[in-house]
């Protein structure tokens, strides 16, 4: 019984380390390959079906199963821990990335599928047939419950992609040393030397690796980026890099740049001032997402604001805002205003509870270039926003670019007029974003909010671009030369998620 005991013991271990490895894998897949929805699917997917075929494979294995069983596990462990490091080191030089996070995860998962058939046949001479099946598959699903916790409260937010493959290969490599070690006197000498070269093969590789994993990923990392990376940390929910060339800096979210020092106020400017200027007394605000604070900078340049909430999923990137010498120097500590108030929620969730109402409501948010970002730009949640706001309340977001992805800036356009707003669309070249659109909605469909706008002085506040001139410009367009004008766009809901599809089928090659 104690020996049955082990081998359940070893397969909940397992089990957590294997779930944990998907979980990495679809994580890196993401960073990489971009659409997290997609990734997550396919590597689940492609790993559940190498299982399979790991599964099958087993049934060739007819003698010696413990040591083909600890064996896997040296195998596993290797892999497990060097499967981020192998990433973003083959990342420095070559741009098929994809193709190596897909092949660790076939490895990986024939590796896995070999495990529970060989503990079954293990076990089996110390259990019948239906208490051991059972059993043993009970301590598998166990433990990648375990693995989901883990890689959920401290894999991914304190360890990182960094030592959190690590941990798993650790795992792996215990496991294979504690049964050795527990079945010792029952090894024969032979098997002893093999596995004991294997031990001391595996575990050299496991603590070298360990302490070059972080100087290599950096290296990996830095040369994705044209730019020395000053600030890089992996959170529970993105990727925030900061980098520097000469006296500018550029701020990175999943590979993805969110802003430059050269030309924020390009962004920024027409993102807060065409609304708030149109607002006769915009006293409370709310800004969703936004967090590296220029936003709010802006803001607080009008005396008759009041209150500022700012909800942004992230406290690492709020924190950062607040306290990073290049983002404080940047937002003027904004963040750090007592005016403003910071949550760190989802900002789907916060505009449906929340009992507050507002005067203008910000959204600066990433791209709709995923499902889950998708909902964001929903008839649903600009609904919400409508009835959140006080009477003669303004909305603006940002709605990627009118010339890269066309399709996706004017379903932004249709489905927020689908909420009940009327709107009207502006525009702006910035010099590291190219050209780069807005959608500004009013809860008074009895103005003409393109008028309007192109009445507006900006005299009484400082701004560094916008003026009467620039708005003229913002609100004119040429003619739409990517998308016939009689091509027509659905509305974006969060059942018919059809933005995020017009977004990544925008002109990005011209980008």
């Amino acid at each position: 019984m104690f020996k049955s005991n082990v081998l359940k013991i070893a397969l909940f271990v397992t089990g957590l380390a294997g779930i944990v490895a998907e979980y990495v894998l679809s994580t890196l897949a993401t960073y990489f390959l971009g659409n997290a929805v997609f990734q997550w699917t396919l590597i689940v997917s492609i790993m559940l079906f190498s299982m399979g075929l790991g599964s099958r494979i087993s049934k060739i294995f007819k003698e010696d199963l413990l040591k083909k069983f600890i064996l896997i596990e040296f195998i596993l462990s290797f892999f497990s821990a060097f499967s981020a490091l192998l990433v973003y080191t083959i990342a420095a030089y070559t741009p098929y990335t994809g193709i190596i996070i897909y092949l660790l995860c076939i490895i990986i998962g024939l590796l896995i599928g070999m495990e529970i058939p060989l503990v079954i046949r293990l076990n089996s001479n110390y259990q019948i047939l239906k208490a051991n099946v059972s059993s043993v598959l009970e301590q598998d699903y166990y433990g990648s419950l375990a693995g989901g916790l883990f890689f959920a409260f401290v894999g991914l937010p304190i360890l990182g992609l960094t030592y959190t493959p690590f941990i798993l290969g650790s795992m792996n490599f215990l496991v294979a040393v504690g049964l050795i070690a527990i079945l010792w006197k029952e090894i024969s000498h032979k098997m002893k030397m093999q596995l004991s070269l294997a031990t001391s093969s595996i575990g050299s590789f496991l603590i070298v690796g360990f302490f070059i994993a972080q100087p290599l990923i950096l290296f990996g990392e830095q040369r994705r980026y044209q730019d020395k990376i000053i600030y890089s940390e992996q959170t529970k929910y993105q990727k925030i890099v900061l980098t520097q060339w000469k006296d500018d800096y550029w701020l990175y979210i999943n590979n993805n740049q969110q802003l430059s020092t050269i030309d924020e106020v390009m962004y920024h400017e027409p993102l807060v001032h065409p609304v708030m200027n149109l607002h006769l007394n915009p006293s409370k605000i709310l800004v969703l997402g936004g967090g590296d604070g220029c936003a709010v900078r802006e803001l607080l340049k009008y005396p008759e604001v009041q209150k500022i909430t700012l909800v942004d999923i992230d406290p690492k990137m709020t924190q950062l805002s607040q306290n990073h010498p290049v983002l404080t120097q940047l937002n003027t500590f904004s963040l750090n205003n007592e005016k403003v108030e910071i949550k760190n929620e989802d900002a789907f969730i916060f505009i449906e509870q929340t009992k507050e109402f507002y005067d203008v409501v910000i959204v600066d948010l990433p791209d709709p270039k995923t499902v889950d970002l998708n909902q964001l730009y929903t008839k649903e949640f600009y609904s919400l926003i409508h009835r959140k706001l006080r009477p003669e309340g303004l909305l603006v977001t940002q709605a990627g670019s009118p010339y890269f992805a066309t399709q996706a800036y004017l379903c932004i356009d249709q489905t927020i007029a689908a909420a009940g707003f009327n709107t009207q669309k502006i525009h702006n070249q910035i010099v590291t974003l190219g050209e780069w659109g807005w959608v500004i909605g009013s809860t008074n469909h009895s103005i003409d909010l393109k008028r309007q706008l192109r009445n507006l002085h900006f005299d009484r506040i400082e701004t560094k671009w916008i003026n009467n001139e620039a708005m003229f410009l913002m609100t004119s367009f040429g003619k739409t030369i990517y998308l016939d004008e009689g091509d027509p766009v659905e509305t974006n809901r969060i059942h018919n998620p059809v933005l995020y599809r017009y977004y990544l089928n925008g002109n990005w090659d011209l980008y």
